[in-house]
């Protein structure tokens, strides 16, 4: 196993009171030494990084990597591969695959497929059987397979009892019970944020209420058994009230948004164009200034992407279009670009919520730069501008919400167990 020499770099680990400029020696798939000028052992590998940004690898808790039953959109490996070129050296899959993930099998499926990935993979497994909504999974059967959260993502549970036993039975079982908080009867064929725009196109829209009543059911029953629950990408100034106020009260809720939530508007739909068009959707000036003070005082916990690939000609309707966005390869720098650039958060606040609150709340490890831990770790390029181009992306499938932006905060080099998995040559 190789052994490097990590010179001059500007180390950020929050969770380890770093903020230095120095050296970090890697060997044995570990972090050996963390410190100011390290002298060099015969077996390194001396790596000059003068004037990059060094910081635990991103953990993303949320993400679709469409293997087994849809390898078409992505599998395991390339959505690995597009972890890794966005510095995410950890990821969490979503169970609505086919077959769902609601069995020990599909979860040894997933994790043998991901021993020789670029990046961790962390399986979630459903809630309910073949996410159907009607009988509770064998979750301490999912819990030894390997599971380390439950969900149905991509819908609710309907029924709010078999919810609610289902996060007592998860929470017996030490896994995270992740919702998707979206109301399906409200939205009833909405396809996009009900409001000017959709209106002024004429398609049906997804109300806020649908987003909100089910946020505002989740921390009910979570308050009534005293179980954690964690709310999945929040995009509505009522679902981050309802966290807020709850998170006061002592609820043991934590909540996740990504970056197009505190960036972008429903505004960008105009175009027609369904890689605009995700679930939930984009929304109004109103909840993207939400979202930003919501991780301005801590109330969200994590940036994920809800990394959501599907092939162009799936695509090609706008409305006929299934949601989802792509997001590995650019979720640091859209957040580093609209948070800590714009003055909004430090860079120390955004490695919290993209590498040590992930590593915490699903309960995995990460989020440190510590002498005997596992070398998981991204470097960037904090000074360097880029574009966002489609075609040069890692995932199989192209489907950004950002094509074409620019975005400062480059990442050159990641490196999972100590091995370089992605580095940037240009």
């Amino acid at each position: 196993m190789a052994s490097f020499l990590l010179k001059n770099l500007h180390i950020i680990s929050p969770a380890d009171s770093l903020d230095l400029t120095g050296d970090i020696r890697i060997a044995d798939g570990k972090f050996a030494a963390v410190g100011g000028q390290l002298a060099p052992q015969p077996e390194d590998t001396v790596l000059d990084l003068a004037g990059k940004t060094a910081f635990p690898g991103l953990i993303d808790m949320h993400v679709h990597l469409r293997d087994p039953g849809f390898t078409h959109k992505e599998d395991i490996l390339t959505g690995c591969e597009a972890a890794a070129a966005g510095g995410v050296t950890a990821v969490a899959c979503m169970p609505n695959t086919n077959p769902v993930t609601d069995s020990p099998e599909v979860l040894r499926y997933i994790l043998e497929k991901a021993a020789n990935a670029k990046a961790k993979v962390y399986p979630v497994a459903a809630i309910t059987n073949g996410m159907k909504g009607e009988a509770l999974t064998d979750m301490a059967a999912l819990k030894k397979a390997g599971a380390v959260a439950v969900s149905d993502d991509g819908k609710p549970v309907p029924s709010a009892r078999l919810m609610m036993e289902g996060m007592k039975q998860a929470e017996q079982n030490g896994l995270l019970t992740i919702s998707h908080c979206e109301d399906l009867d409200l939205i009833h064929g909405g396809i996009m944020h009900k409001g000017s725009v959709s209106e002024e196109l004429g398609v049906p829209g997804m109300d806020r209420a649908s987003e909100d009543s089910i946020t505002a059911r989740e921390i009910a029953l979570a308050d009534s058994a005293h179980t954690r629950i964690h709310i999945a990408h929040v995009s509505t100034a009522g679902a981050i009230d309802f966290i807020r106020s709850a998170k006061k009260r002592g609820v043991k809720v934590t909540c996740e948004t990504a970056p197009h939530y505190f960036l972008l508007t429903h505004e960008l739909l105009r175009k027609q164009d369904a890689d605009y068009r995700m679930n939930p959707p984009l929304r109004e000036k109103s909840d993207v200034a939400a979202i930003r003070e919501a991780v301005i005082d801590g109330t969200i916990d994590c940036i994920v992407t809800d990394h959501a690939p599907h092939a162009k000609e799936e695509k090609a309707d706008f409305r006929k279009a299934p949601n989802g966005v792509v997001g590995l390869e650019t979720s640091f720098a859209a957040s580093y670009t609209g948070l800590v650039k714009s003055g909004l958060i430090s860079l120390s606040r955004l490695i919290e919520l993209m590498s040590v609150n992930p590593a915490r709340i699903l309960g995995v490890p990460g989020g440190h730069i510590r002498i005997g831990d596992a070398a998981d770790l991204a470097i960037a390029d904090l000074e360097t501008s880029w574009t966002v181009e489609p075609d040069k992306l890692h995932s199989k499938s192209k489907n950004t919400v950002f094509k074409g932006m620019q975005f400062s905060g480059k990442i050159i080099c990641t490196l999972k167990d100590g091995d370089i998995v992605y580095h940037c040559e240009n």
